[in-house]
């Protein structure tokens, strides 16, 4: 079978590094149209200022920048001149200590230094306003306008075109499918047209129907003019030499230019720009992508930049330009395949840092089905439909550009907009005092100030330790007494957010059991929590999967990823429909949940009547419910389902009724404790499609008996007993320290591993995390976590810490 024919919108380090990437795996028949000039066509990539740091709270981003780092020096289209990023501030200093453990994480050499080694290897900095810096030796400088040349002829000797100064004014489709585009030259037929447009990615994206949540942006980049203190260091071959500097304390930036110095600055208002009214003309001295510099935006920036290096008094701002970029609601990439138009797919809002990684993770996923690199942060389809409103993308993407430099915590919520989605208890949580963070567009209770109280009768070896300054933000200690009430009494969780969808019509069991690992050709009122593969055999979600009726399933999901991936398999005659917004759940849990639920119902609620991993249509207290026996806190109970307008009438009932028995709403927090402590993974964050069910420790969740599916083929001759590394859980020696996740983890001195999630096991008294290890490291195995450049023991423990027999659960 031939390989299919391919049209990718825009020429610059992104499309040039796709049709590289496609052509180097035989996708051959592949043409690349630009509106501007080749090679240098007016968009983001002509005035990169081309600085690389690797360094990323995510892993994938990190890996995609590592990736662009290496492809880029075998161009010699790479500086290795190294990164810095200092401190002047003790918070940042702090931060730099938690970022130098991601780089640990995630494989990027790296070193705190001092002040004196900032000065040696950086002359021009002030080092009595440093703390120290983060130095990575192997950051550097992307020549990118030079890489584009570079990419574009060695795709071109492989048989792809490039084509410039040809505008696509429309994306062609028939009965669903991408059939090529339509430019002012005329028409060109494909069977896959990637979108790599850069900010001008809402117009491409809404010619193919699809909303491209993006916002183009400017952002101010000066040039000095000559400082003295550089001449004779460089050439202008060779242009830079000393480590590109970030600092972030005053969202500035520094690079070379021979001997002159280019300054970024983030410190300035956000400045949107409306891409319809640029003008498209590329001459020697303007493109669309170069606004008029605004002096009075930069001017704080350039006292700043004096204060961090001196030698700038002695010269001046000689140019500069506003540039512009694309910012998204979260700061991450967009990439993935429309829902509406197969074949019509998005690579946007990415930065030279990555753009090489994350073309190869687009071509792998276009010729071979599946990336190595999880590509969940940034798939187009993460963002709900709320978060594709035009105000909100505006608001929340403008936001992203202020605190692209800023120290945030993993918990942090954004402060606006809020209360975009709410549950139908959401008036009840705030009169009971709910402490809301955000996810999703959705309020969701971590704590209730209600509780508080309870801490008073909390027993003393459920008092939990003094936290330090980072892991006590978004924490309340009310979480122990919810905690707690859940494991001795009865707790409400409002599990709402939790994205499910029904799946009915003839074929439908076929069809889940094509896509799922598990078993699920089981009687009607089973329940099954299974696995979705990848083609590679990775994870790409976890579902639980209830049969409701003969062809009627409801399955719980991991969000909008899931939507699409159903949505795109589904066979005629199967509906996939997302029934979150119309429903609502409670999570009933506790010893004490069958004497709240049973009086409210004439239906069987005994263990023998509605047996663990069984569901059932019933009434409580008249509200018409689907009663699913799960929990994810490890406690009897139930997850119980009604519609979105009975929500409300069904708190009520279960809250009046549980008021003898001292029933109280709990939140996230104590949810997420109570899950660690039975050792229930959360996808996402514990595994991702770049680990299979073996070494997660969901090897009961794969049936290969059961028949194909997909990933099955992938995974077949692999067990727990072959896996490599697992996913272990740790419990920390000293008792009290409870780290954030993300953080590295050494075995015999050796950095192998890191944290995925982490909390405080109220129960068990100490703090546990989840980790990523060689399977060598067997259980009772003593292990070293650094958190904030500080070694922290911890031991291997057996799972699940709490109810190993599960009779709590069972009951």
């Amino acid at each position: 079978m031939s390989a299919p024919k391919v049209v990718i919108i825009g020429a610059g380090i992104v499309g040039a590094n796709l049709a590289d990437e496609l052509t180097a795996r035989g996708w051959t028949d592949v043409t690349v149209l630009d509106r501007g000039p080749l090679p240098r066509t007016g968009g983001s990539t002509s005035h990169a200022p081309g600085l690389v740091f690797q360094t990323n709270a995510s892993k994938a981003m990190t890996d995609f920048a590592r990736y662009t780092v290496e492809k880029l020096r075998a161009l010699d289209c790479f500086l290795q001149v190294g990164g810095m990023e200092v401190a002047t501030t003790p918070a940042r200093w702090e931060d730099l200590k938690r970022k130098h453990g991601w780089a640990t994480s995630w494989g990027v050499p790296g070193q705190l230094i001092d002040a004196g080694e900032c000065v040696r290897r950086w002359p021009l900095l002030d080092g009595s306003r440093i703390f120290g810096a983060l130095h990575v030796p192997t950051d550097g400088l992307a020549r990118a306008a030079k890489a584009v040349e570079v990419l574009a002829a060695r795709a071109g000797e492989r048989g792809a075109k490039f084509i410039g100064s040809t505008r696509v004014i429309d994306v062609l489709q028939d009965g669903g499918r991408v059939t090529g585009v339509r430019t002012g030259q005329g028409d060109f037929p494909a069977d896959v047209v990637v979108s790599c447009a850069g900010f001008w990615g809402r117009e491409i994206g809404a010619m193919a129907g699809m909303d491209v949540p993006l916002l183009p942006l400017a952002h101010q980049y000066a040039k000095t003019g000559q400082v003295a203190e550089l001449a004779g260091r460089n050439t202008e071959e060779a242009e830079a030499s000393l480590p590109i500097l970030r600092h972030q304390d005053r969202d500035l930036y520094f690079r070379e230019h021979v001997d002159r110095l280019g300054i970024g600055s983030y410190a300035h208002r956000p400045m949107p720009v409306d891409e319809s009214t640029l003008d498209p003309a590329v001459t020697g001295t303007a493109m669309p992508s170069m606004l008029p510099f605004t002096e009075d935006d930069f001017a704080p920036s350039w006292e700043e930049s004096k204060l961090l290096l001196p030698a700038l008094r002695h010269t001046k701002v000689e140019e500069g330009f506003n540039g512009i970029f694309s910012f998204t609601p979260d700061g991450q990439s967009l990439v993935g395949e429309s829902a509406d138009v197969r074949g019509f797919w998005l690579a946007e809002a990415i930065w030279v840092t990555h753009s090489a990684g994350i073309a190869k993770a687009v071509a792998q996923l276009l010729v071979e089905g599946h990336s190595e690199v999880d590509t969940h942060d940034i798939d187009v389809h993460r963002f709900e439909e709320v978060q594709l409103a035009p105000s909100y993308v505006s608001e929340t993407a403008q936001q992203n550009f202020v605190e692209v430099y800023d120290i945030l915590h993993p918990l942090q919520p954004k402060l606006s907009p809020r209360d975009l989605r709410v549950t139908p208890f959401h008036a009840r949580q705030r009169e009971l005092g709910a402490v809301f963070l955000e996810s999703g567009g959705w309020e969701r209770p971590h704590w209730f100030e209600a509780n508080a109280p309870l801490l008073e009768r909390l027993p003393h070896d459920w008092l939990p330790p003094a936290r330090d300054a980072w892991s006590a933000q978004f924490h309340s200690p009310i979480a122990a007494a919810e905690a707690w009430h859940t494991r001795n009494g009865v707790a409400l969780y409002d599990m709402t957010p939790l994205k499910r969808v029904e799946i009915s019509g003839p074929g439908s069991l076929e069809f889940l059991q094509s896509l799922t690992t598990n078993q699920l050709d089981k009687s009607v009122g089973s329940v099954t929590y299974t696995l979705m593969l990848d083609a590679a055999g990775g994870i790409r979600s976890d579902v639980t999967v209830a049969r409701l009726e003969p062809e009627v399933f409801q399955a719980g999901i991991n969000g909008n990823i899931d939507v699409d991936h159903f949505v795109k398999h589904a066979p005629p005659g199967v509906r996939v429909r997302d029934i979150t917004g119309g429903t609502c759940c409670i999570g009933v849990w506790g010893p004490l949940a069958r004497e709240l639920v049973q009086p409210l119902s004439r239906e069987d609620f005994s263990h023998a009547g509605l047996k663990y991993f069984r569901a059932r249509n019933a009434r409580i207290a008249g509200v018409p419910v689907v009663a699913m026996r799960l929990s994810y806190v490890g406690e009897l109970g139930w997850e119980v389902y009604t519609s979105a307008d009975n929500g409300l009438r069904l708190w009520e009932a279960l809250w009046a009724a549980g008021q003898p028995l001292g029933v109280i709403a709990a939140g996230r927090a104590a949810f997420n404790s109570l899950r660690l402590e039975k050792g229930y993974r959360l996808w996402g964050t514990d595994m991702t499609t770049e680990h299979d069910p073996y070494e997660a420790g969901l090897a009961f969740a794969v049936r290969p008996a059961k028949g194909d599916f997909l990933g099955r083929d992938a995974i077949e001759g692999r067990s727990e007993e072959t896996a490599a590394r697992r996913l272990r859980c740790l419990t920390i020696d000293d008792g009290r320290t409870v780290v954030l996740g993300k953080e590295p983890v050494f075995v015999a001195g050796v950095a192998s591993g890191y944290v995925t999630s982490a909390a405080y096991g109220y129960t068990v008294g100490r703090p546990i995390a989840y980790a990523w290890l060689p399977a060598s490291a067997e259980i009772g195995s003593g292990v070293e976590i650094e958190y904030f450049g500080r070694r922290v023991a911890a031991t291997v423990a057996a799972e699940p810490l709490v109810d190993p027999g599960m009779e709590r659960i069972r009951r």
